[in-house]
């Protein structure tokens, strides 16, 4: 048992008394910042569980997760395991709320918002009231079947009192970003998939990009207009992945990269995919058996200038299209 999950016993767990709530407020900026740290490692929470937190206040769901708040505008600000953690949160939040199997009819209606807890993340979704009591049986119940599959990691979530987290609740907002990763687990959540399970999220990649293109301006459209083949080819490759948010924490099969191209054109996908990895564009994360890519947050400015204008970055080498 965390020392976090202790005071919570000894104070009530999510009906504790005003009077608990300064201690537990310690205990949880301690425990966060001790998960923060183990989600660097190689495994994490083998010591003792990573914790997350949930709680209502404020007609809202509302979680904190061992990852910096600079994740809601910078998704690299955390390695792949803790976004992992982060996505399998969104479903817990999704299910809890009881929303989590009511596909969304477009990006307006993605509700998940953002928040901080000291430097921490927040997490919030509205929902109808849930009682303390029914907060301490099913929170770790929602966050198990999200997060139990996720590689190396042991994990574990908590109900806290609505005073703990109130603070935060007062400030929430959207995640920044059409193709921002929250998103994108929202949506594959409520189309039926396992937003922490990459497998699942390639699934549901063509219903997810079409939920969200409804979000992208005129800009977005040009990629596809490009006179030039190996460069319409490389912005929409890129485009794609951006709109799927895969910037680290989420990543994909190389092979995929040649998805929604046919005849000539799917083979230049594969050769493309090449010189965007040799130029840096793309990188690379070795997989069981597999090649996965994701895009190289260090190149962000120069991709999103090739995907909205074509200015091609410098060190691209394009195959003759």
């Amino acid at each position: 048992m965390t020392d976090l999950a202790a005071a919570l016993a000894d104070a009530g767990g999510a009906a504790a008394p005003p009077s608990a709530t300064a201690r537990l407020r310690r205990k949880l900026s301690v425990t966060l910042e001790d998960g923060r740290l183990e989600l660097g490692q190689g495994r994490s929470g083998y010591r003792a569980p990573v914790v997350v937190t949930i709680s209502w206040a404020r007609g809202h769901l509302v979680a904190t997760a061992p990852v910096e708040a600079a994740f809601r505008v910078d998704p690299e600000a955390s390695p792949e395991r803790a976004w992992l953690l982060v996505a399998a949160l969104v479903a817990a939040l999704l299910d809890l709320a009881d929303s989590g199997h009511r596909p969304p009819t477009g990006p307006g209606d993605l509700t998940v918002r953002t928040g901080k807890h000291d430097s921490f993340l927040v997490l919030a979704l509205p929902a109808v009231e849930l009682a303390p009591a029914d907060l301490d049986e099913l929170v770790p119940l929602a966050f198990e079947e999200r997060a139990g599959g996720i590689d190396r990691l042991r994990a574990q979530a908590l109900a806290v009192p609505a005073a703990v987290v109130s603070d935060a609740a007062a400030d929430l907002r959207p995640p920044i970003g059409d193709g921002h990763p929250l998103k994108v687990a929202e949506a594959v959540t409520r189309l039926g998939g396992q937003p922490a399970d990459p497998l699942s999220v390639d699934e549901h990649e063509d219903a997810v990009l079409a939920l969200l293109a409804g979000s992208s301006s005129s800009e977005a459209i040009r990629p596809h207009e490009d006179p030039d083949a190996a460069r319409r080819v490389a912005r929409r490759i890129l485009q794609r992945l951006a709109g799927m948010g895969k910037w680290g924490g989420y990543h994909t099969d190389f092979a995929h990269v040649a998805r929604g191209f046919a005849g000539n054109e799917r083979a230049l996908a594969q050769e493309v995919g090449e010189a965007l990895i040799d130029a840096g564009l793309l990188a690379q994360k070795p997989s069981v058996g597999q090649r996965h890519v994701f895009l190289n947050p260090r190149r962000a400015a120069d991709i999103h200038r090739f995907v909205e204008t074509g200015t091609q970055p410098a060190g691209l080498k394009l195959p003759a299209g």
